[in-house]
């Protein structure tokens, strides 16, 4: 890679990392499309949803960016793409004020839901901030001690998917229940690919990911199963009649199988990047496959 200058804007692009953006805007284009399959569909609510996912999702990218820097977690032999603090494109002072512009853009665009919906949402923006530093910050940073999985199903599922789906139709149902659950198993595809490939490194940092705890087959094991669940969960839509949201996600199933049949052989190093990419893409399809399948019932 060329040279990035020192606080750039090219620097401040890498840092925000816009390929993980896929994580941020699946969530909301699933809850749009259950409250359209429902008859609750509102662009603008879904829009300022899909803002401050976005915005929410860089921020952390940020903080996890200045974070680990600050531990010594992104050494020299990282796996991963490269760091922007660690690499010396953006300054610790520098990234600190970019967390907090960032994260006061989202939530002064969010805001805007309290038209929509009620005060809760105050709350709930408070927790998605708070949770975004101790993730990785704080005397018990939560990534690390095995918890990352569980946060991604939260605040990946339940969180984005459930609060699209009620500031447009401002009710809870059964079936925004199941499509925050499938959402949330979805996204921790990703989230295992990083942990597999990162569990020499993280053992050596002292960072207890799932895989760290329980290995290398687990993690192999765990990344297909997360899929497939996340697949078969769908066929819950056929219950109600909604044959095409139950249906069209399966096909996601082939790709994945492959993605990980890919990943086994790989087994580690770098190239276990190019599985990252393989699941980010597998990821949106599967979301724009079930995202489909509720607007077509909704026909």
């Amino acid at each position: 890679m060329e040279e990035v200058k020192r606080n750039s804007l090219r620097a401040w692009l890498l840092a925000a990392r816009p390929k993980t953006l896929t994580g941020a805007i699946t969530p909301v284009l699933i809850g749009t499309a259950l409250a359209t399959m429902d008859g609750h569909f509102q662009w603008l609510p879904a829009l300022v949803c899909a803002l401050f996912a976005g915005l929410m999702q860089i921020a952390a990218n940020f903080i996890n960016d200045l974070f680990d820097y600050l531990k010594g977690t992104d050494r020299e032999d990282r796996l991963g793409p490269e760091r922007a603090c660690a690499q010396g494109w953006i300054s610790p002072q520098a990234m600190r004020k970019g967390i907090f512009a960032t994260i006061a853009l989202a939530c002064l665009i969010g805001s805007t839901l309290l038209f929509y919906a009620g005060w809760q949402l105050i709350l709930v923006g408070l927790v998605c901030v708070l949770f975004a530093f101790l993730y990785t910050t704080g005397p018990y940073p939560l990534s690390y001690n095995g918890w990352g999985d569980a946060l991604v199903i939260v605040f990946f599922g339940f969180v984005p998917v459930g609060g699209t789906y009620y500031v447009q139709a401002l009710t809870w149902t059964a079936d925004v229940t199941i499509a925050s659950l499938i959402c949330g198993i979805l996204i921790d595809t990703l989230l295992v690919v990083n942990n597999y490939r990162d569990r020499e490194a993280d053992a050596r940092s002292g960072k207890r990911t799932l895989v760290v705890r329980f290995g290398e087959k687990f993690g192999q094991r765990f990344y297909l199963l997360l899929g497939l669940f996340a697949a078969w969960l769908c066929l819950w839509f056929a219950i109600e009649g909604h044959l095409f949201a139950a249906l069209l996600p399966q096909l996601y199933v082939i790709m994945h199988v492959r993605t990980w049949q890919r990943m086994v052989k790989i087994h580690s190093g770098k190239k276990l990047n190019s599985i990252l990419g393989e699941t980010s893409r597998n990821m949106l399809l599967f979301g724009v496959l079930l995202s489909i399948g509720m607007i077509l019932s909704a026909c």
